[in-house]
């Protein structure tokens, strides 16, 4: 009796675990609330992109919410768990985009230029779903590996996160946005001061109980009150659309001459988010891993669902090609607001994509979201974007990547000055490049261009092992 009685002690002095695993559901309230957070989270760069590609905000909203359902459900019933991604628009095919609809800010393209892109998408989506197929069948992550290893998958995460470090003080600042009437200074003490409350909420209510999930919500609040008292909102111009605004879908069209053209230019465009995206799944596997050990379960191992993971990318996108919206990807400020709050859970996702449907239908919600000011939203990027850059060198630490071996620092070193340099140093990112047709009008995306060479290396050290790599294999050989 004394020993069970020391055990329950001990049990009951055990410090309480606080967050969400994937297949963990919250209570309704609890998960409303997480899902709006997620919803917050992705607002931004899934609307900027509606707008500079030149789609309608309302139906990527809509259509992106339904991916991301699509995707989280298809991840449970494929394998009995939630892959915990959330799906919006990816940068990654704004300039081959941009190109053929010569999107302005804020005005949606003609709907059968709309159309003809939307088959583009679909092309991006079938290359997803079989290069993950082949991923599957030739042996999942080990596979996956040789090709993308983890100092690809990191160094391209650290580049995406930091490369997006001058969009974040640039909307932090004003600096692109004519500031001029409420003053710089007013954006950037509003953006520090929801930088530094979304970094306390998050330190600070860390095991605290349900608040301390919530600090990206929390710290956007904040902002926004900081925004209103520096006189950046005008609540009298907040709700100004309809109660019911029905989104405007579209559908693909093959018949157009230009059709062929736009399905090579914008299909081939995946080749940049294949490495965001396996990034993306090991650095969230590697942190349910982790709250799993502490709370004492099983762990759920989702690195080794990359070709799972590549397929339901490719369904997310098909459901964007189909209904109208933009190619997508899953969402590395997600990850990190993930990693901030511990919360994992697959149904908060899947009522972040409901809410994300309701929006594209409802105009005042849509408002209310839309009206957070730009320093706010800044304040945000700065932290979130940060922690992706912070979650890729996470990855190259913890898949124990050799930084003292050349090989591995030629990878790295490529991707991140081409990725990271091209982003900051050129206008709209492009690298300066002789034009290749319709796909890279404006030059080579600096992101893609840095992975892409960063997998060319690779395959030349696979097929031309240096001279240390050989001697070490045959002093292995020679020792069975």
């Amino acid at each position: 009796m004394a020993t069970t009685s020391a055990k329950s002690k001990a049990v009951a002095m055990r410090p309480v675990i606080h967050g969400y695993l994937p297949n963990d559901q919250p209570p309704f309230g609890k998960m409303l609330l997480l899902g709006l957070q997620h919803v917050v989270t992705m607002f931004p760069a899934t609307v900027l992109c509606a707008l500079l590609m030149g789609f309608h905000v309302s139906t990527v909203l809509t259509v992106t919410g339904l991916g991301t359902i699509a995707a989280l459900v298809g991840s449970k019933l494929s394998m009995g768990k939630f892959i915990p991604l959330y799906y919006g628009s990816s940068f990654s095919y704004i300039a081959a985009v941009v190109a053929i609809t010569h999107a302005k800010l804020g005005v949606a393209a003609d709907p059968h230029t709309l159309s003809v892109v939307q088959a583009g998408f679909l092309a991006t989506g079938t290359l997803n779903v079989l290069v993950g197929l082949l991923i599957r069948l030739a042996g999942g992550k080990e596979a996956l590996d040789k090709v993308l290893p983890p100092i690809i998958t990191g160094s391209v995460a650290c580049t995406i996160g930091i490369g997006l470090g001058a969009t974040a003080l640039s909307e932090a600042s004003g600096y692109d946005a004519a500031a001029a009437p409420h003053g710089i200074l007013t954006w950037w003490v509003v953006a520090f001061v929801t930088l530094l409350a979304t970094i306390g909420y998050s330190v600070y209510l860390q095991n605290k109980g349900f608040i301390g999930l919530l600090p990206v919500l929390m710290g956007a609040i904040t902002g926004y009150i900081a925004a209103a008292i520096g006189g950046l909102i005008n609540f009298g111009t907040v709700i100004h659309s309809s109660f019911i605004t029905a989104p405007i879908f579209t559908f693909p069209v093959f018949n157009d001459p230009a059709t062929i053209t736009v399905i090579v230019s914008v299909g081939i465009m995946c080749i940049a988010t294949i490495p965001e995206s396996t990034a993306h799944l090991y650095q969230i596997s590697l942190y349910v891993d982790h709250l799993a050990e502490e709370k004492g379960s099983q762990k759920y191992g989702l690195s080794r669902y990359v070709g799972l993971n590549l397929m339901l990318d490719g369904l997310d996108d098909m459901i964007n090609g189909i209904f109208g919206s933009t190619a997508g990807t899953n969402y590395g400020e997600n990850n990190s607001l993930m990693v901030i709050t511990r919360n994992y859970s697959g149904p908060a996702l899947i009522t972040a994509g409901a809410i994300a449907i309701v929006l594209g239908f409802i105009g005042p919600l849509a408002d209310i979201v839309n009206s957070i000011p730009t320093p706010v939203i800044g304040g945000l990027m700065i932290y979130l974007f940060g922690v992706i850059g912070m979650q890729g060198i996470a990855l190259m630490i913890s898949e124990k990547v050799n930084l003292f071996d050349p090989k591995q620092l030629a990878i790295g070193a490529v991707i991140l000055i081409v990725g990271i340099g091209g982003t900051i140093g050129f206008p709209g990112s492009f690298l300066p490049f002789p034009p290749l047709g319709i796909a890279f009008p404006y030059g080579l995306p600096a992101i893609a261009t840095g992975a892409v060479l960063g997998i060319l290396l690779n395959l030349i050290f696979l097929l031309f092992k240096p001279s240390y790599e050989r001697e070490a294999v045959g002093e292995s050989a020679a020792a069975d």
